[in-house]
């Protein structure tokens, strides 16, 4: 597999204990908010191809199972495996079902066998990856030859409304960086995967206020978890004035969350 090492976004992304942590303390209240999460996951599973047949599948980056239970009634013959770094997630996902196995693992370390499956579906989970190549060497090495990574991220201009109007606010790392699109395209393309296709596309949320955008990023686990973000709590003359700034987006269906989405399919070559 080619070496192209490019940069971690400014400031780099958050520590993967963080991440794990933050994202167990959610696990009971993931679901309730999860709304955009459903949506882009069931548009990556229409993004496989209707003909594709998998024996052996894994969902990187599971969560609360909702598309490992989606995986096993595409594929109702398949062994199926959950893998997610949050043991939080997988001790709630294990008794709904859906997978063979349940695994704590890591996507940028697949504790898997060379050449065993022949999908990996993951869906909102490797924008948390610091090293996107080693998740695409991983997910080549794991693949069967013909088989296909199938992946859904985010790329930079998500929450960039959120990161606007605390920018006005002050200078402080308040939302989650993520890379360029750019830079999934030029570490796809350099993986030693086909890509079938790479798009991005942008989803829009709307809410009656700033407070229910932040509460619902909490509820997901996935609130501010950079390196350099403020500590402690946020003052109320800061909160006063995101309110503010953020109103300067408000559209009639609300204050506009932008979620810049990369829907990936890449296959294996023979």
């Amino acid at each position: 597999m080619t070496d192209l090492s490019l940069p971690a976004p400014p400031g780099g992304l958050p520590d993967k204990r963080q991440v794990a942590a933050s994202f167990s303390r959610a696990a009971t209240s993931y679901d309730s908010v999860a709304a955009l999460q459903r949506d882009v996951g069931a548009e990556l599973l229409r993004r496989l191809s209707s003909d594709l047949q998998a024996n052996r599948w894994l969902d990187m980056g599971s969560g609360t199972g909702y598309f490992t239970r989606a995986l096993a009634e595409r594929f109702p013959q398949a062994e199926g495996l959950a893998l997610d770094i949050a043991e939080g997630m997988l001790q709630h996902a294990r008794p709904l079902g859906g997978a063979t196995h349940f695994i704590a693992g890591d996507a940028e370390q697949l504790p898997l066998r060379d050449d065993s499956c022949d999908l990996v579906f993951s869906s909102l989970a490797v924008q948390w990856c610091a090293d996107f190549t080693a998740v695409l060497s991983e997910a080549c090495r794991v693949l069967k030859p013909g088989g296909i990574f199938a992946f859904a991220s985010l790329c930079v201009g998500t929450l960039y409304e959120l990161r606007d109007s605390w920018r006005q606010v002050d200078g402080l790392v308040h939302v989650n960086r993520f890379r360029e699109f750019s830079g999934y395209q030029a570490l796809c393309a350099a993986s030693g995967l086909n890509v079938q296709s790479l798009q991005s596309s942008a989803h829009v949320l709307h809410y009656p206020d700033v407070r229910s955008l932040t509460h619902e990023l909490k509820a997901l686990g996935a609130h501010n978890l950079n390196p350099g973000r403020p500590g402690g709590l946020t003052g109320r003359a800061r909160i006063l004035g995101l309110v503010e700034a953020y109103e300067q987006f408000r559209q009639p269906q609300g204050l506009p969350a932008t979620y810049q989405v990369v829907y990936a399919v890449l296959e294996k070559p023979l």
